[in-house]
């Protein structure tokens, strides 16, 4: 079985559907320190990371943005000192897709290889 994070993906197109609750479930068990939170009339990814310094979070930050470009689907990322929240969700669909449980994965590995 192919790990999400190792999922290719493009930028999600607008008419495509968002994710049935219990396929948000099931893919979040494949990323477990991340959560669904509702904000307005949709659901996004979110997680809090803990990190060294303002250095290392604006790298870890940086690091998103690459590979956010690579696969053309951006986070909304908001860096303190020592903290980056990252939510991902797909604009153009109002919503949660599998790309985002991707992109989510991805940001794990970028983290864990700090």
């Amino acid at each position: 079985m192919i790990k999400l994070s190792e999922h290719n993906i493009s930028a999600t197109p607008s008419t495509a559907n968002t994710l049935e609750e219990d396929e948000q479930k099931s893919l979040l068990k494949e990323i477990p320190q991340w959560e669904i939170n509702r904000y307005g009339d949709q659901n996004q990814l979110e997680r809090n990371f803990t990190l060294k310094n303002f250095e290392v979070a604006m790298n870890f930050s940086n690091q998103i943005s690459v590979v956010s470009e690579e696969f053309d689907h951006h986070p909304m990322l908001v860096i303190e000192w020592g903290k980056v929240k990252v939510v991902w969700w797909s604009h153009s669909i109002k919503g949660l897709h599998q790309n985002d449980f991707v992109m989510a994965a991805k940001t794990d590995e970028i983290f864990n290889s700090l």
